[in-house]
């Protein structure tokens, strides 16, 4: 079973330590014996699902596309007939190139609340070595 100290499962769940430590104390997430206390993987893939739903829940839209992320503008590039929006939704860095006129209709700017919505055919998965 693999486990996590509480400052990597506050990185991967993209809170604070003490949010994590919160959750703990109030039995949302469940610690191991171990000193210092892991969480358990399963516990914290759980809660990872949990916030998501969450996150959906609130959604004022409906989608097909399942990789959603709710973040906060931090650039916008135009140039010509295309513009790049970089955003910003937890430890991610979401970025997307749209044509200018997209940019402006959405009034994006620095700052602005934002979803970016991924749909891809491939999706590739990396694991940390043994």
């Amino acid at each position: 079973m693999h486990t996590y100290r509480i400052a990597r499962a506050a990185q991967l769940l993209g809170v604070s330590d003490d949010t994590v430590r919160r959750w703990v104390d109030q039995g949302l997430l469940p610690t191991t014996d171990a000193v210092p206390a892991e969480i358990p993987g399963d516990a914290l893939a759980a809660r990872a699902v949990e916030l998501a739903d969450e996150a959906s829940a609130s959604n004022e839209s409906l989608s097909s596309a399942r990789n959603r992320f709710v973040g906060i503008v931090t650039r916008v590039q135009i140039d010509g007939v295309m513009a790049q929006v970089d955003l910003q939704s937890g430890p991610h860095r979401v970025v997307s190139l749209m044509s200018a006129e997209a940019a402006r209709d959405l009034h994006l700017e620095v700052g602005s609340l934002a979803t970016a919505s991924v749909k891809a055919t491939q999706v590739v998965v990396d694991v940390p070595k043994a």
